[in-house]
């Protein structure tokens, strides 16, 4: 950012605009509401706040976690409505929203969006968004991505007491019903390993705990954690990657705790490594000592080149620690979402969410892009390359050459002893596997439920299926399983945009009680880029202002638009000399398609309502 860059003054807050919310509807039904079908006008004299939202996503699953202390501090006002819009074809599968909603303890009704028309209806355009509705049944605000549950718990305590006052508040019971509790060994396992003893370790996810199993995959031996959600010596939280240390010990990657924790299988002794416990926000330290430096959603780890590598899904980038140093730093990526090969410290991932070491290579399962990918360490440096995968909208089940085939949403990958290595493709059901010798891909085993992880054991491999909650026992097969090839891109129509300038604009007001952070230079942030690259002949890049003139290459019609938006504020209380401060942050990716009576403008609402929509 360039300091000396005058910061543009924000006009005044409008007020409030009186858009009448449009109804709920989608063709998956209704989930945590005891069969019941939900309307607005069932929801009237309610807060409603709607969270557009996707499995797949981890900005999604931070903005859950973010939701669940409001969702308890005004349970008898405010109502939360996840509203599931998918990405992917297996996020459209109705038992695949029923697992997520159990698997991520989603303690709120869920309407099941599989062909996005509520997503249409209120003009969304990127997971997640948050929509709050008031008691009237009038939008009042919309916001997109994370890092805005403080905005929304000011404006529900202004709206209580609006409401209040007229009589339009309703108070009581919500419309959430429990669904019974199934009884099994695990509970959407994540990822697994095999002990020096010849035991499973695995981690039982959605209980929170770890759970050692013998060595046929399937009786207890011992439980790690106390199985309640926390951050004390018997407590994980969502606890996914494992990777053995030299010493013995396990490293575990404490996803939603966003640190690393150890558990030594000789003493039963789980300590914290790396991590505060509280997420990494843009600005925060990038490296230094491991216990006081922030993590995000660590989802996998593995031993290479002396070091424990993280991939680090909330924020996109590889990370390593430094047990010898006590010390974490990024090792690659840059926090922009995409697929980008290069020098580590320039690569784009994308929740990149499976490791595993082979010799001079870390292999990456990058699941938003649905990519295999690796870094390799030569002579220079670090250098990240894509095996398969091309992108953020591309995905299917294609088998052959490397350079055309499909996966969907991988979010494992196990070296193999021939150099190979076999892919847990977790939304196709399916273990495939990539030779490098030959550049192909090929289809190991089908019929598996969501496998996120994979071990080797002797001449056979252990695929964890989270979604049958069990390990499964497959002997490598001589031969691969012949898969007609299907190829998908997401859901999402393109929008239409006019030829030649584009306006584009990123709405965003501070929320009420704040003003835009302007104490170190320009509070906000822009960054924008398009795929294919020449489908911009102008206005691609970095910048302080939240608005921007594109320019449209006539002769490309079609492709992805990429932009990065951040926006600083704080609260704004003179008598306090040290304002809590907010960091708001979403990263779209816009399908557009130049049509003659397109668009000339693009709004991307960050925070607040857009006046010229």
């Amino acid at each position: 950012m360039n300091d000396a860059a005058p910061e543009p003054t924000p006009a005044p807050a409008p007020r409030r605009a009186r858009v009448r919310a449009p109804e709920l509807i989608g063709k998956g039904g209704w989930l945590n509401t005891g069969g019941k079908e939900l309307t607005l006008a069932d929801l009237r004299g309610r807060v409603v706040i709607l969270d557009f939202w996707t499995f797949c996503c981890i900005n999604c699953l931070h903005v859950l976690d973010e939701l669940r202390e409001l969702e308890e501090k005004h349970r008898d006002t405010v109502v939360i409505i996840g509203v599931h819009s998918p990405k992917f074809v297996h996020e459209a599968e109705h038992a695949a929203v029923v697992d997520a909603v159990e698997r991520y303890e989603v303690h709120h009704p869920v309407l099941d969006d599989p062909e996005l028309a509520t997503w249409k209806q209120y003009a969304v355009r990127a997971w997640p968004t948050l929509v709050v509705i008031d008691p009237e049944g009038y939008v009042v605000a919309q916001h997109a991505g994370e890092g805005h549950a403080h905005a929304i718990a000011r404006l529900v305590e202004e709206l209580e007491a609006e409401h209040e006052a007229k009589g339009t508040l309703r108070r009581g019971d919500g419309p959430y019903v429990a669904p019974e509790p199934v009884a099994t060994d695990l509970r959407f396992p994540g990822k697994a390993l095999q002990l020096p003893g010849g035991t499973f370790l695995v981690s039982d996810t959605t209980r929170h705990q770890l759970v050692e199993l013998a060595a046929d995959g399937e009786s207890v031996v011992r439980r790690i954690g106390s199985g309640e959600r926390g951050f004390g010596p018997d407590a994980f939280s969502e606890p996914q990657g494992l990777a053995l240390l030299p010493d013995g010990r396990v490293v575990v990657a404490d996803s939603v705790n966003h640190a690393l924790r150890t558990y030594d299988p000789a003493t039963g002794l789980v300590e914290t490594v790396a991590g505060t416990g509280r997420q990494w926000w843009q600005g925060s330290p990038t490296s230094g000592p491991a216990l006081e430096t922030d993590l995000s959603s660590p989802w996998d780890v593995a031993w290479w080149e002396g070091r424990v590598w993280i991939a680090m899904a909330g924020v996109h980038q590889l990370w390593t620690w430094d047990p010898e140093t006590g010390t974490v730093e990024v090792a690659a990526g840059t926090t922009n979402e995409g697929l980008v090969d290069g020098p580590a410290a320039e690569a784009w991932f994308a929740q990149p969410s499976g490791l595993a070491a082979a010799g001079d290579r870390l292999w990456i399962a990058d699941s938003e892009t649905s990519a295999l990918r690796y870094v390799l360490a030569g002579p220079e440096g670090y250098v990240v390359e894509s095996a398969v995968g091309t992108g953020l909208f591309d995905f299917g089940h294609r088998d052959g050459d490397a350079a055309q085939a499909l996966l969907q949403h991988p979010l494992g990958v196990t070296a193999l002893p021939d150099g190979s290595v076999a892919v847990c493709d977790t939304y196709n059901h399916a273990l495939r596997r990539y030779d490098p010798a030959t550049g192909q891909v090929t289809t190991l085993a089908t019929d598996l439920r969501e496998p996120s992880d994979a071990v080797l054991a002797g001449d056979d491999i252990v695929v964890v299926e989270s979604a049958r909650h069990r390990l499964t026992r497959l002997r490598l097969p001589e031969e691969a399983v012949r898969v007609d090839a299907v190829a998908h891109r997401t859901q999402r129509a393109a929008t239409e945009v006019a030829p030649g300038t584009l306006r584009l604009d990123v709405v965003f007001r501070a929320p009420s009680g704040q003003k835009l952070d302007t104490r170190y230079g320009p509070s906000t942030r822009l960054l924008v880029s398009s795929t294919p690259p020449e489908l911009l002949a102008g206005g691609e890049g970095a910048g302080t202002d939240l608005f921007r003139e594109l320019a449209l290459n006539p002769d490309v019609t079609e492709g992805v638009l990429h932009v990065s938006a951040m926006a600083a504020s704080c609260d704004d209380d003179p008598a306090n000399e040290y304002p809590a401060c907010h960091v708001h942050q979403q990263d779209w990716g816009v399908p557009v398609r130049v049509t003659a009576d397109g668009a000339a403008r693009l709004p991307l609402v960050l925070a607040g309502m857009d006046d010229e929509g």
